[in-house]
């Protein structure tokens, strides 16, 4: 065999063996574990009229469909009401399904909490099904407002497929200014406005009849609740009125329904109170931020899931507000 010959069966040796050793690294690699399977929509029934689903407790992604929040539902002898929308078109429809499943009726109402991305970003779907949408008057100012079109357009990116150049924004055909009865079929609710709070339209939703309560985004169980830019002044006032319900059951905006309704309501105050006071203070002693928080005992709500994606923001939100808020 010629030198040339010699090297050119080296280097088909070599390639060889390279090619060998992709092999068999590749087949060694384990295997990408699957993707966690999304939360499935699950109706669960509060009372003889009323049902809700349970969005998961974690911030929005592609990967749960941005099902983050809860809805409710009031079962009426002349149709459904629906309580919030949920985070995506997707979702709506799937929430439509579930109510003719459990129900054999359609939606001839959508009542609002609040104007929050995942809470609105089903209402399209409701409006095509012909239901009457209702919301607190001062969602109008997020609706028209820069932030609500930004959100949508990262939305699109972020959320992307769920929420795409088709995903709208919806106004509501009936804007509440003080507290409304609303009777469907007979069966009376009432919507009381309670912001602001959470957001400056907050409303909760009251069936008396059975003592139900769906109180949106003012009360959080399972998770520390998000306070971004909230009145959280008012929140704390808001949570109180939200007591003398007495509801028997009440529907968070996000976790469980919870037969306790004291004692969760009293979670969520206690830690704005907590969170106001502590940044209240650093803020009245011109204590750095970083530092502030550094020193503060967050041990009660540290377990909570979420903690550690919204405390320090909520945080420094608030610390940021009690800087200018009057004593």
């Amino acid at each position: 065999m010629t030198t040339g010959a010699r090297l050119a069966a080296i280097v088909r040796a070599g390639v060889a063996l390279l090619a060998l050793g992709a092999a068999l690294s590749a087949h060694a690699q384990p295997a990408a574990a699957p993707a966690p399977a999304p939360t499935p929509m699950v109706a669960q029934q509060v009372s003889a009229s009323a049902w809700y689903v349970q969005g998961e407790s974690a911030m929005g992604s592609p990967a749960n469909r941005n099902f983050i929040s809860n809805a409710g539902f009031i079962d009426t002898p002349a149709g459904v009401v629906v309580i919030d929308a949920l985070g995506s078109p997707a979702l709506a429809r799937e929430l439509i399904a579930q109510v003719r499943r459990r129900t054999g009726k359609a939606v001839t109402h959508v009542i609002l909490t609040h104007y929050h991305a995942d809470h609105i970003y089903g209402l399209q779907e409701f409006k095509r099904a012909g239901a009457k949408i209702i919301a607190q008057r001062h969602g109008l100012e997020y609706l028209n407002s820069d932030t609500a079109r930004l959100r949508l357009e990262a939305s699109r990116t972020d959320l992307a497929p769920w929420i795409d150049a088709e995903t709208h924004l919806v106004a509501a055909d009936e804007w509440v200014d003080g507290p409304r009865e609303l009777v469907v079929g007979g069966v009376k609710l009432l919507l009381q406005p309670v912001g602001p709070a959470h957001t400056p339209e907050d409303m909760v939703v009251y069936l008396p009849a059975e003592k139900v309560l769906f109180a949106g985004d003012i009360v959080f169980r399972g998770r520390l609740p998000f306070v971004g830019q909230a009145d959280s002044r008012h929140w704390v006032a808001a949570l109180n009125t939200v007591l003398a319900y007495d509801a028997k059951v009440i529907v968070p905006g996000h976790g469980p329904a919870s037969n306790s309704p004291r004692e969760d309501i009293e979670l969520t105050r206690d830690y704005l109170v907590y969170l106001r006071e502590a940044m209240a203070r650093a803020a009245r002693n011109m204590d750095p931020f970083d530092e502030a928080y550094q020193q503060t005992d967050w041990s009660r709500f540290e377990k909570l899931p979420l903690f550690h994606a919204a405390n320090r923001m909520n945080a420094y939100n608030t610390y940021l507000l009690m800087e200018h808020e009057p004593p």
